[in-house]
């Protein structure tokens, strides 16, 4: 008979699976935390360190029931029916076993109808895993094992600003401090999106401040040795921060980031700016569908539009065109030629810009 998760109070096991995985690493659909490990688990989505973590944790429950737990790590395109027979009949000396298919939307066909058949009447003794990307390719699979009954954890791409700041926070609590949403906020401005990074950095600064996270720790820790885009130079141009600009600027040239992008971003700036400030003062997310940019960008171009005059967005704009110009071939010098705009923004803000260009 098919095992099926049975709703209760948070226990020993409901903790971890349910605690660690409930954010986004990983939330089983129903919100349930199960009496014992689910039998099947879906680890659906492409983010490497959310599937990872999900696998990670959810093997650790299994291991608190059985110290001596077999868990076996295979690749789905690789693996027959005949081999999956062999990994998840009952053992002769008994013990639990964890099979963990990697890429389950690889798996051939014949593969796919054995592993559904097992799903309807799966060993109490075994732990099945399929780790599976998502999207078109296996979604009869994925779709299968659901129906099935399997204990589904999402681990998709953080897209959204939003949700790298709440992972961030999320990480930090999970390790057991505390972390304000501005700390999270430097935090991705000097690490970057990638969650793997994210996460080291959460573990590092956790490590070495005792729990509490504030944007004067990022700051201090990350200052001038972090990772740098050009939104990162934009962001300090937009709200005349010189120093700040130049600083990011240099840092970025010399890690190797490309000019032209930096220059796009700062493109970008001067456009968001123009388009939040001429439509005026109103709620982000209500203003988000008609200016087709996402609240969070509109929040912060509203934050960077004090100071900034009509005639000074005019004059930012040449600046930044005259910038783009300069970096795709017109100047000999690009790092000089991105100089020049950042001054030129500062300039355009305060209103005392004066003709002539970047190159």
């Amino acid at each position: 008979m098919a095992y099926r998760p049975v709703p209760t109070r948070r226990n020993e096991l409901g903790t971890e699976l349910g605690d660690r995985l409930r954010r986004r690493s990983g939330v089983c659909d129903d919100g349930a935390v199960t009496t014992a490990p689910p039998l099947l688990c879906l680890v659906i989505g492409d983010e490497e360190l959310l599937a990872t973590r999900a696998v990670t944790d959810l093997t650790s429950t299994v291991r608190a029931l059985d110290p001596e737990v077999d868990v076996r790590d295979l690749e789905a395109a690789a693996l027959v029916p005949g081999e999956l027979a062999e990994l998840l009949s009952p053992s002769l000396f008994g013990g639990r076993r964890v099979l963990v298919l990697r890429n389950g939307q690889d798996a051939k066909k014949e593969l796919v109808t054995a592993l559904l058949e097992y799903a309807r009447d799966p060993d109490p003794d075994a732990c099945l895993v399929v780790m599976h990307a998502g999207g078109a390719k296996g979604k009869a699979f994925a779709d299968g094992l659901r129906a099935a009954g399997a204990t589904v954890v999402t681990a998709g791409r953080l897209t959204r600003h939003r949700e790298r700041i709440d992972f961030v926070r999320d990480e930090v609590r999970r390790l057991g401090g505390r972390c304000a949403e501005d700390a999270a906020e430097a935090l991705l401005a000097a690490v970057g999106n990638d969650l793997r990074d994210l996460a080291a950095a959460c573990a590092q600064l956790m490590a070495d401040t005792g729990g509490r996270v504030s944007a004067e720790t990022v700051a201090r820790y990350y200052r001038g040795r972090a990772e740098v885009s050009g939104f990162t130079v934009a962001d300090a141009a937009m709200v005349g921060d010189v120093p700040a600009a130049l600083e990011a600027l240099r840092w970025a040239l010399a890690v190797g980031v490309d000019p032209v992008p930096i220059a796009d971003a700062l493109a970008d700036g001067v456009r968001t700016l123009a388009r939040v400030a001429a439509a005026g003062r109103g709620n982000a997310y209500q203003l988000a569908s008609s200016l087709g940019l996402p609240a969070w960008k509109i929040e912060r171009a509203q934050r960077q539009s004090r100071g900034w005059s009509a005639e000074g967005l005019v004059d930012a704009m040449r600046a930044a065109a005259d910038c783009n110009a300069a970096v795709k071939g017109g100047s000999e010098d690009r790092g000089y030629a991105l100089e020049r705009a950042v001054f030129a923004l500062r300039a355009a803000r305060s209103g005392s810009a004066t003709t002539g260009g970047t190159r």
